[in-house]
């Protein structure tokens, strides 16, 4: 019997998902909530160098509105699948709406850099209720084979393209109606979203669902990583290196305690965050780790080249902000040939191919001089960044769904990858930030004040972060090339078992 209770279908006792109703809607629908999520990891980078001066902000201190945001984002994210799997995915995916609608708001309101990382923080934690409940009803909605890829095609381009699109968008409204309206124009989308879920998506349960959540284990989890971003951003400071200080020894000591506890937890627990029959999956593994070193760079990236363009050479935010479109139409473009190269061909050629452009393109950033004119030097990398990133996006979200069953599709594999990203994004940032400002001392004590010399100094820092972000995509590609098995075509036409109906 159906959960209406009328007979069941063929197809619903077989298990397959029914061809969703008005796909295309549900598709947009649940794209549009994840690009929200996405959007906001990059979108206040063009505006940091205004909320610096503003609220007053060290630029060592700059890191936390970015990776605060990326880290509770990242650690709840594996909570949030189970909680959307065991109360229903629509559900959690309203939550989330709401409560990151109401932490924009706080955030936009913020008079001082606390309340702002706070909020963030806050907004993060409705970011992995949607990012994983919007990823786990398209996973058990559209059946496994050309029909998912298509659609984890469009989510994975719209993820990337919404990294991009961040920082064009944060440019304009930095320089229109001011850096606030970043997390304003948040509310009534969260609040509409939130309205009119019901009545475009079905809802969706996991078959299996567990009455323990292992909340300890998120919540290990979560103070792990934001404790080791705390120790990296506190190893530097405008005074110099401090790896050596008992603050910063202490917070690495506590996130490695914190960390091994978790993987102490997730071994004991009734129900784990990580089953471990998830991880025997080679292309899942590789894949979460090609996303970790992924979108490491491409935050660092996005924060780097924001305060580089301001600050050495002197654009605006809307210039800045502008200067991203042509990466943000590539980004575009290289999803668009991913998507169909990955049912034609195997994925991982793509992907070797998206990595190895964006490298050579942060290669090129590393040699910007200070002087650099857009069209002859910044674009060209922006070019070969922009498509390398399209080309690379989608075959990763591809991999890591490839052959799961449809209870891990649901919660745990869209939590997983998703964490892979964000947590990635954060501790890239973390570890790029901490590789540049190390000789912040150095290069300022030498320009003395002189404005010409400042910017030097600037632009030294700025290029040993795009050399440090070119090391972290040289460790995915080789990542890639030695740990991700061939997914030919056909691993992606084998229809599988889903469900999207109610249990």
């Amino acid at each position: 019997m159906s959960p209406t209770g009328s007979p069941a279908s063929p197809t619903q006792r077989q298990g397959t998902a029914p061809r969703p109703h008005r796909p295309a809607l549900v598709l947009l629908f649940l794209c549009t909530a994840g690009f929200v999520t996405f959007l906001d990891v990059s979108i206040v980078n063009v505006a940091l160098p205004t909320i610096e001066t503003e609220l007053g902000v060290s630029q060592t201190q700059l890191q936390y509105v970015v990776t605060t945001y990326g880290m509770v984002l990242g650690g709840f994210l594996m909570l949030c699948g189970r909680l959307a799997d065991h109360f229903g995915r629509r559900r959690m995916l309203q939550t989330g709406l709401v409560i990151f609608a109401l932490s924009s708001l706080l955030a936009g309101l913020a008079q001082d850099a606390i309340p702002l990382i706070a909020a963030r923080g806050v907004q993060g934690l409705g970011a992995a209720f949607i990012a994983t409940a919007a990823l786990s009803l398209l996973t058990s909605t559209f059946a496994e084979g050309a029909e998912r890829n298509r659609a984890l095609g469009a989510w994975g381009a719209l993820s990337g393209i919404a990294a991009v699109a961040g920082v064009t968008l944060g440019g304009l409204i930095t320089d229109g109606p001011g850096w606030r309206w970043i997390f304003f124009v948040n509310v009534p989308i969260g609040l509409l979203g939130a309205a009119l879920a019901p009545a475009i998506v079905r809802e969706s349960r996991s078959q299996q669902r567990h009455p323990h959540l292992n909340v300890s284990g998120a919540a290990l989890l979560t103070a792990g990583l934001i404790l080791l971003i705390f120790a990296l951003g506190q190893s530097i400071s405008e005074t110099g290196s401090r790896w050596g200080s008992a603050e910063v020894l202490g917070s690495l000591a506590g996130a490695g305690i914190l960390l091994l506890g978790f993987l102490l937890n997730q071994r004991r627990a009734t129900a784990p965050l990580i089953p471990a029959q998830i991880l025997q999956s080679r292309a899942l593994r590789a894949a979460n780790l090609v996303a970790v070193l992924l979108l490491g760079t491409v935050v660092s990236l996005f924060f780097f080249a924001s305060l580089f363009m301001q600050q050495v050479l002197n654009y605006t935010p809307t210039q800045a902000g502008l200067a991203y479109l042509p990466l943000a139409i590539t980004t575009a473009a290289g999803a668009g040939i991913a998507s169909k190269l990955v049912t034609r061909i195997a994925a991982k050629p793509v992907l070797l191919a998206g990595l190895a452009l964006a490298t050579f393109g942060l290669l090129l950033l590393w040699r910007l001089p200070a002087e650099g004119d857009y069209l002859t030097d910044v674009l060209p990398a922006f070019l070969l960044i922009g498509l390398g990133l399209g080309l690379s996006f989608v075959p990763v979200q591809v991999a890591a769904f490839t052959g799961i069953e449809q209870t891990e599709s649901g919660g745990v594999a869209a939590g997983l990858i998703n964490t892979s990203q964000e947590a990635g994004g954060a501790l890239g940032l973390a570890v790029v930030s901490t590789v540049a400002f190390r000789r912040v001392p150095e290069p300022t004590q030498w320009a003395g004040g002189d404005p010409e010399l400042v910017r030097a100094a600037r632009e030294m820092v700025f290029h040993d972060a795009f050399l440090t972000g070119a090391c972290l995509l040289t460790t995915a590609f080789v990542a890639s090339l030695l740990l991700l098995p061939r997914l030919g075509p056909r691993n992606g036409a084998v229809p599988h078992p889903v469900s999207s109906e109610n249990p």
